[in-house]
């Protein structure tokens, strides 16, 4: 099997939670930083992250997608992970879907398999409906999709993020840590919890942490949510049973809304649901790939 990436793609050898991504482009809103492994001819798989996480929450499932011959893209959203956190920088879910449709266009793909996590979801899902991006399947994790979302957590800071963007370092890592780590329902690992917030350490990545948060806006869903029943393509919608970030009941709600959607709860998961489940998670996925 041709395969590029493998073990020394993003995820590292030996297990470890190593997570590079070796390539990059030049979007309209900043560089961003993307990778790929698996056989060259697999059947193309695109990752999306959400938010304040980057591509390093797919750091086990991405490999195994792999290794069952997918061709996985994995990519840090502008503003995210790895990729460029500019002062004044667009990191809208608007900006966001329009990328995504282009990067899309970048990689050459026209019909993948699209898994998209948090944000993510929303970002594939304007990106499929505003910007006429095509799946062959789209996968949704715990998508931030249906009005209302947004913890009081982070309604919170979105209302004061001048003030919190002013707290002193230690402080601000501090109440990253917290607030990462409560969208694990069985707990993270430390070196898992410091590889995710430490994009958000140092000068630049403090200031996009409240800068991603400042610009979290309802109305980026509420344009595409009237359209759910428009779709016509194969979808799924897995939920974590244990997710108090954003509650279960909405799956249920968003997969009534979308035409043959089906919904698969993941027991033992919180919100991050490719980290606190990561097996159950992926099994579910390998059927819904297989269908």
């Amino acid at each position: 099997m041709d395969v590029e990436g493998g073990s020394d793609g993003p995820g590292g050898s030996g297990g470890e939670t190593v997570w590079r991504l070796r390539e990059s482009w030049e979007s309209p809103v900043g560089t961003l930083r993307w990778d790929r492994l698996g056989p060259r001819d697999g059947p193309p798989v695109v990752l999306l992250h959400g938010t304040p996480f980057s591509s390093y929450v797919w750091h086990e499932i991405a490999p195994a997608l792999a290794a069952e011959g997918h061709r996985v893209h994995v990519w840090d959203m502008p503003g995210y992970g790895a990729s460029a956190k500019n002062d004044g920088q667009d990191v809208s879910l608007k900006a966001q879907g329009e990328v995504f449709a282009a990067l899309l266009d970048v990689w050459g793909l026209t019909g993948p398999s699209v898994i998209a996590h948090d944000f993510g979801g929303c970002v594939s899902l304007r990106a499929h409906l505003l910007h006429g991006a095509r799946y062959r399947r789209l996968a949704l994790v715990d998508p931030v999709a249906l009005a209302p979302w947004g913890s009081p957590f982070f309604r919170l800071v979105a209302a004061h993020t001048d003030v919190f963007g002013q707290l002193p370092p230690a402080l601000h890592e501090a109440l990253v840590r917290e607030y990462v780590g409560s969208a694990s329902h069985r707990g993270l690992r430390p070196d898992v919890l410091a590889a995710l917030v430490a994009p958000w350490t140092g000068d630049a990545g403090q200031a996009a942490f409240y800068r991603q948060i400042a610009q979290a806006d309802q109305a980026h869903t509420d344009e595409i949510q009237s359209l759910y029943p428009s779709m016509d393509l194969p979808v799924t919608v897995c939920w974590g049973a244990e997710d108090t970030w954003i509650p279960p009941v909405r799956g249920e709600e968003l997969a009534a809304l979308i035409p043959g959607a089906r919904l698969r709860t993941i027991p033992a998961a919180g919100h991050l649901v490719p980290l606190d489940a990561p097996a159950r998670l992926l099994a579910a996925l390998l059927t819904f790939l297989g269908d």
